[in-house]
């Protein structure tokens, strides 16, 4: 799959305003494809944590009283967690907000489709820094089988290795599928 072919299809409109409910957290996270056989940027959570614990999830956090918007939360957090240092202007897009089944966070997810990226460096809310390649991935994807994660809106599973991405980050996921459907990318 070509780089370009791919940033063209998940580049959007990118959308500061702050929408909050009042009734979930905000958070965001940030979506890194790179290389020219297009790799995705997956995190697992240690065990220890106190929310998602265990999980595989997109480099991301909840956001602070001082940032100045979710894209900046989003920047920070990946900075934070992973040590991979990004520019605004090497954002290409967002997808629209997904809400988490338990811990009531409403998430902004945005994306970045680089050539390459340095050595990624996890810092202690990272157990794991996979590199998935994004296409098999994305095959993967499967209705999430468990009854209790259908609460809120359909579930999606998706499996690498032995890991399975279920719940906000697979729903992230399946826009992206989507969004490279569209535009006859698979």
């Amino acid at each position: 799959m070509e780089t370009e072919k791919l940033k063209k299809a998940l580049t959007s409109q990118i959308s500061l305003e702050v929408k909050q409910d009042g009734q979930s957290r905000l958070a965001a996270v940030l979506i890194v494809i790179y290389g020219s056989e297009p790799t995705i940027i997956m995190t697992k959570r240690p065990k220890t944590m106190n929310l998602h614990a265990g999980e595989i999830s997109f480099p991301g956090g909840t956001r602070k009283q001082d940032d100045n918007d979710l894209l900046t939360t989003s920047l920070r957090e990946t900075k934070e967690e992973i040590d991979l240092n990004l520019l605004r202007q090497q954002i290409i897009g967002q997808l629209n907000p997904v809400t988490t089944l338990n811990s009531g966070f409403t998430i902004t997810p945005f994306i970045s489709v680089l050539d390459e990226i340095p050595k990624l460096n996890p810092n202690s809310e990272i157990e794991t820094i996979l590199h998935i390649p994004l296409i098999p991935f994305l095959s993967t994807i499967e209705d999430d089988p468990d009854p209790s994660h259908k609460s809120i809106q359909e579930m999606y599973t998706f499996r690498y290795q032995h890991h399975l991405i279920w719940g906000a980050s697979a729903r992230m996921l399946k826009q992206i599928i989507n969004l490279l459907s569209k535009n006859e990318i698979t």
